[in-house]
C-alpha cells in the first residue's frame, strides 16, 4: 500500500493519539474505520479533514477502532496471585489497584469479587480504578449490568452468579458491595497528566493491550506504570505480552502456572 494514502494518514493519526499501531496491520483498521465513514457518509480523505475541524470526535473514532474483548475471572491464576499478595498487607492498610484498559469493567469487577470472596475487603480499604480510553465502555462498565446471554459469563458459573451478582430482567447487575469499591475514569494511556492522576498504587493491570503497541510506546507506558507503583508494587500484563529483554526496573515473578512482574 502507497505510504501517503488517506488510510495510513488515519493510522498516523490514530497512534499518535491513543499508541495503537495499526501502520503494518492497515487490513484490520480499514473495515473498522469504513463503519465510522458510512455513519458519516464521508471518504477517508474528508474524514481526515473533518477530524481536525472536530477534536470531539476522537471519542467516536475511538469507540470503532479499540479492542473490547473482555470477560470475567479472565486468566484468573493471577487474580489468585494478587489475592496473595493481598493477603500480605498489614491489617487496615489501603490497597489501591489501577485496571488499566478495562473495557466494559469485567476485570476490575473481577479484582474486587476476588479480593471479597478472601476476606481482603474486610479488613483493608480496597479502591479500585478502572480506566478506558473508550467513552462508551466506561458508561457500560459504571452502570455494572450485563446481559445473562453476553460471552462476559463464559467462566462465571451460578455460584459466583449467585455471590457477586443481582438477577434482573433479562441480565445481572454486579452487586453494590464490589461496585462500591470500583471507579471508573476516561485515560489515554498516552496522556501523563490523565495517568499521573491515578496516583500510587500497589498492583496494574494492564493485561491484553500491549500488543497493540511498538516498542517504544510500550516502554513510555511501562515507564509510567513504574512511576505509579509502590516500592514492590506488582504489574500483571496478559500472557502474550513480555517485558523480557527490557531494562524497566521489574522483575519477573513465576508462580502456579502464571507470571508477573514486581517492581524492584
Amino acid at each position: 500500500m502507497e505510504k501517503n494514502t488517506p488510510l495510513v494518514r488515519l493510522a498516523d493519526l490514530i497512534y499518535r493519539h491513543s499508541g495503537l499501531n495499526y501502520m503494518n496491520n492497515l487490513f484490520t483498521l480499514e473495515p473498522k474505520a469504513a463503519r465510522r465513514l458510512k455513519e458519516l457518509g464521508l471518504d477517508c480523505d474528508s474524514y481526515l479533514e473533518f477530524l481536525e475541524r472536530s477534536p470531539q470526535e476522537w471519542e467516536m473514532l475511538m469507540q470503532h477502532v479499540t479492542i473490547n474483548e473482555t470477560y470475567f475471572f479472565r486468566e484468573e491464576a493471577q487474580l489468585n496471585e494478587l489475592v496473595k499478595i493481598a493477603e500480605r498487607t498489614p491489617a487496615g492498610q489501603e490497597i489501591r489497584i489501577w485496571s488499566a484498559a478495562c473495557s466494559t469493567g469485567e476485570e476490575p469487577y473481577s479484582i474486587g469479587m476476588m479480593l471479597e470472596h478472601s476476606g481482603i475487603t474486610a479488613r483493608n480499604p480496597v479502591r479500585i480504578i478502572g480506566s478506558d480510553i473508550n467513552r462508551r465502555v466506561i458508561k457500560t462498565a459504571s452502570e455494572a449490568f450485563y446481559p445473562g446471554s453476553s460471552l462476559c459469563f463464559r467462566r462465571t458459573d451460578e455460584s459466583r452468579k449467585q455471590a457477586f451478582f443481582a438477577e434482573e430482567g433479562t441480565g445481572y447487575r454486579v452487586k453494590a458491595s464490589i461496585r462500591e469499591q470500583v471507579e471508573f475514569r476516561e485515560i489515554n494511556l498516552l496522556n501523563k497528566s490523565q495517568v499521573e492522576s491515578i496516583g500510587p498504587v500497589d498492583a496494574v493491570f494492564c493485561r491484553n493491550v500491549m500488543i497493540y503497541f511498538d516498542v517504544e510506546t510500550i516502554l513510555g507506558v511501562i515507564g509510567q506504570f513504574q512511576r505509579l507503583l509502590k516500592p514492590g508494587g506488582h504489574l500483571f500484563l496478559g500472557h502474550a505480552e513480555t517485558l523480557r529483554g527490557f531494562d524497566c526496573g521489574f522483575e519477573t515473578v513465576k508462580a502456579n502456572e502464571t507470571f508477573f512482574y514486581r517492581k524492584g
